[in-house]
């Protein structure tokens, strides 16, 4: 299974498809300033739709596949309770180390021209008993056996002048 890119053709099938959507962009579109390190570098708001009732937690990595040096990790986190809603500032469940090595939510901060970041949400059968140093590839292989669905939102940004 190709991570990265979950939803590509090359990514398993057998996954049910989380909707997901977000009051603060639309699918490929920008990502308004606040969400970002030009503004309150907070995490924007998500919609899930289409949970799975076998999902025990929820999991998010936030990434930018167009970083210079390969795909850059901006959020990742694990057992969040199932919800349909994940709040501005969203504090629940466990964040990893980001590679900003922080362990929270970094925005969108690309060094140049314009990026895509995508907001992976995974459903799991399980909850995860990992420490919180763990990161992305850490999380990416420990819940590969526990996804029973996934879904993505890309936005773009680029950095104000």
């Amino acid at each position: 299974m190709n991570f990265e890119k979950p939803l590509e053709e090359n990514a398993a099938v057998d996954y049910k498809r989380l909707k997901i959507n977000s009051p603060a962009f639309e699918e490929g579109e920008m990502i308004p300033k606040k969400y970002t390190c030009d503004g309150q570098n907070i995490n924007p708001p998500l919609n899930i739709e289409n949970i799975p009732p076998e999902a025990k937690s929820l999991a998010i990595i936030v990434d930018d596949p167009d970083a210079p040096n390969g795909s850059f990790c901006h959020w990742v986190v694990w057992n969040i309770p199932v919800t349909h809603h994940i709040v501005e500032i969203e504090s629940r469940g466990k964040a990893g180390r980001n590679d900003y090595g922080r362990h929270q939510y970094n925005g969108p901060c690309p060094p140049s021209g314009t990026h895509r970041y995508n907001f992976m949400v995974y459903a799991l059968d399980t909850t995860l008993d990992v420490p919180g140093s763990s990161d992305k590839k850490q999380i990416q292989k420990l819940i590969s056996d526990h996804i029973v669905a996934l879904g993505i939102i890309t936005g773009k940004y680029k950095l104000q002048e």
